[in-house]
């Protein structure tokens, strides 16, 4: 079983644990062995895709959130509509039954109740288009450049450190 070692030593050594004695001993990655580098390779390469889905994860619930909030405006912003409405109608009934300025009182109401409905409407516009789609940007650059990374020193027979 194979870890890397963490501290100064890092890039340069890797430990070892051997399954008779229990006992750890340190490396150097240009004397170890083939089966020893490859094994340090898939616990790097295991570790670090676990990392990209943790990061993949993360994003993807802040913009879910997000979302969320978006919607709830949108929820928000058709109450105040509904109750606009209602206003109105009840200024129309008002102005019809007398004429009177009662019903002005009213129509100013329904206004109002108005304006905050596009406000909030248009605040959750705006946050339902910053969340969507939902698509791990940050994760899908990091991947990229991890692999970006992989090719270069591959191409140039080197090592990762």
């Amino acid at each position: 079983m194979s870890s890397p070692v963490t501290g100064a030593g890092a890039s340069r050594a890797s430990t070892t644990t051997t399954a008779q004695d229990n006992t750890t001993a340190t490396l150097d990655p240009r004397h170890a062995s083939t089966g020893q580098l490859l094994g340090d390779l898939t616990d790097q390469v295991t570790r670090l895709v676990r990392n990209e889905v943790a990061l993949a994860q993360a994003e993807v619930t802040g913009k879910a959130k997000k979302l969320g909030v978006g919607a709830g405006l949108f929820g928000g912003a058709g109450l105040f509509a509904f109750f606009g409405t209602a206003v109105l109608v009840a200024a129309a009934v008002l102005g019809l039954a007398h004429v009177v300025p009662d019903w002005l009182a009213a129509v100013i109401v329904a206004v109002v109740l108005f304006v905050v409905a596009a406000v909030l409407a248009l605040v959750g516009k705006k946050d339902v288009a910053q969340a969507s789609p939902p698509v791990p940007t940050q994760a899908i650059d990091s991947v990229k450049a991890d692999l970006a990374t992989v090719k270069a020193h591959a191409s140039k027979g080197g090592t990762l450190r």
